[in-house]
């Protein structure tokens, strides 16, 4: 296995990671953004505030990206499969 094969795999980990993770992400960025707004626009400035919406958009936004995820980290690992099963031929 050469240098460049490894990065190629580290790489497309990487990115395999990014997809999987970024939905959750974005959502708890944009709950995180709205309440932060909403705080300092009516001065409530509450800490628990922010976990409960939030908790409940991560989960709702795993829900509908769960068979996304799922066929992504299918396809990786697949292909990470017959890379190693390449590599011993």
């Amino acid at each position: 296995m050469t240098g460049g094969e490894v990065l190629d795999i580290g790489r497309d980990a990487i990115w395999v990671m990014l997809q999987v993770a970024g939905p959750m992400m974005l959502m708890a960025l944009i709950i995180g953004l709205a309440i932060a707004l909403l705080q300092a626009l009516t001065q409530v400035q509450e800490m628990t505030l922010v976990f409960v919406p939030k908790i409940i958009a991560i989960f709702l936004a795993l829900l509908v990206m769960l068979p996304y995820m799922g066929q992504t980290l299918g396809e990786f690992s697949a292909r990470m499969m017959a890379h190693i099963a390449g590599f011993g031929a």
